[in-house]
């Protein structure tokens, strides 16, 4: 990760650049509300002043604008913890607007204030969504920022045992986007040396004795601790208390991790607060909706892409001889096996050349991908440039043998080869698209690849299988790992 104190990216400190960005987000939901406002009341009077009213729109208009950020204030929409990073910012956001326009519905029929329902209507919808829409493109852009080491960043300090500060700086480190930049480290006194130390490229500032001290010298605004025995919990509540006052905030990392927000509900019980994991959710009445939603958009893409499907199979056939589909063996949810189907991309004897090939293998783990495969045909290079190829695999979502998101459906020889862990991503079924493809698909490294099957089969959801097929659309565009 770019560090902060680069030439390029020191002439603001992290605090200006958060305050900067907070004004930003201000200003754009300001101008949003107005944008709004004055929409919802063109869309109901057509430009001409509201007749046969005598309600004040000269007013109301600005006093809705006034009360919509004061709620979004209220409701924390400006906290810097929530901003650029999770869905808790958009709920925050539609939630003041819902609740404002429930507010007002309730005050003007209490009142019997005559205001246009229809204005408020316009306003409200076109305003929540805006809102939403331009919170996803200001994260967009610090993200971008970020990957710079130019946009607002949290800077960091972990405390804790050597392995523990390890996996979280990796961790941290893996989505550089999410803007944690680990500056230091604490660990305990039995682990330091006589000479300063680091533990990769972080520096070891002290012992658990000089935590705020060495947060205050390098200017840390985040103390992230993770799992320690000697960090006991009389130690973390004195922590607290001595961060009190310092604008420092205080982080606990669990060990446990790749669990999404919904699973997780914090309970306090006598004084603790225990940390409730729910079970992921394997069978039941969200499974067969999402069984139904993918039969649905699968029926629908295979009618729609049938022009596309007839000139497709006309240019594999006249490219190369061999068939025009072809039926590779995978296995499926619960090991069982079945005939994933892909236009052809391949020579006719592909499966023969492969020894031949093996020891130019690209990538790590189990799978065989090199990028400029001598196997491939001309249309198949275009093909899987833009993943044509694996429509056919839309017949597989009908029959109910794969789903539009999941884990790559994997072959039976790196099935024989899984360990306990690998095996889960056999609890659901394989997809066309999923995570890997959205994060990289053939550049990411078989760890990767894994890692982020084994979120999806933990967390999956339909709205996150939504947010995967839209992105799924800018990661076929921009090609990026296809090959």
């Amino acid at each position: 990760m770019p560090p902060e104190s680069t030439p390029g990216a020191s002439a603001r400190s992290p605090r200006e650049r958060q305050r900067s960005y907070l004004r930003a987000i201000l200003a754009l939901d300001t101008v949003i509300l107005i944008l709004a406002v004055l929409g919802g009341y063109f869309a109901r009077f057509g430009g001409d002043q509201a007749r046969g009213s005598d309600i004040p729109y000269v007013i109301v208009g600005p006093g809705l604008v006034l009360a919509w950020l004061v709620t979004l204030k209220a409701l924390r929409c400006y906290d810097h913890r929530v901003l650029g990073y999770g869905a808790d910012e958009y709920r925050r956001v539609t939630s003041a607007s819902l609740r404002l326009a429930g507010g007002i519905a309730i005050t003007g029929y209490i009142a019997d204030v005559g205001v246009s329902r229809g204005f408020l209507g316009i306003s409200f919808a076109v305003g929540t969504v805006a809102l939403v829409v331009a919170r996803f493109a200001a994260r967009k852009h610090l993200h971008r920022a970020r990957a710079r080491g130019e946009g607002w960043a949290r800077r960091v300090m972990v405390v804790g045992d050597t392995a523990h500060v390890l996996e979280l700086v990796h961790t941290l480190r893996r989505e550089p986007y999410a803007g944690y930049q680990v500056v230091g480290a604490c660990i305990p006194d039995a682990l330091l040396a006589p000479v300063p130390q680091r533990l990769g490229d972080v520096p070891v500032l002290g012992s658990f004795r000089a935590i705020v001290d060495a947060a205050t010298a390098i200017n840390a605004d985040t103390v992230a601790v993770t799992a320690c025995t000697e960090l006991t919990a009389t130690r973390l509540r004195r922590l607290g208390w001595q961060l009190e006052g310092t604008g420092i905030d205080l982080v606990l990392a669990p060990a446990l991790t790749d669990v999404a927000g919904p699973r997780i509900h914090t309970q306090p019980v006598a004084g603790l607060p225990l940390i409730h994991v729910e079970a992921p959710e394997f069978r039941g009445a969200r499974k067969l909706v999402k069984g139904f939603v993918d039969r649905a958009l699968a029926f629908t893409a295979l009618f729609v892409a049938l022009p596309l499907l007839a000139v497709i199979a006309l240019a594999i056939k006249f490219d190369s001889r061999g068939p025009v589909i072809f039926r590779q063996v995978r296995v499926g949810r619960g090991g069982r096996e079945f005939g994933v189907f892909k236009f052809r991309t391949m020579v006719v004897n592909a499966d023969a050349l492969l020894a031949e090939l093996t020891a130019k293998n690209e990538t790590d783990g189990l799978m065989f991908k090199i990028r400029h495969d001598p196997r491939v045909t001309r249309v198949g290079r275009l093909l899987r440039k833009w993943s044509l190829d694996e429509l056919p695999q839309l017949a597989n979502v009908l029959l109910g043998q794969m789903s539009l998101v999941g884990p790559r459906p994997p072959l039976p020889s790196e099935v024989a080869r899984y360990d306990g862990d690998v095996a889960r991503r056999l609890l659901v079924k394989p997809g066309m698209t999923g995570l890997w493809q959205v994060s990289g698909r053939s550049d990411l490294s078989w760890e990767d690849g894994i890692r982020l099957d084994l979120y999806y089969v933990e967390n999956w959801s339909l709205a996150a299988d939504l947010t995967i097929l839209w992105k799924t659309f800018g990661a076929v565009v921009r090609t990026r790992g296809a090959y």
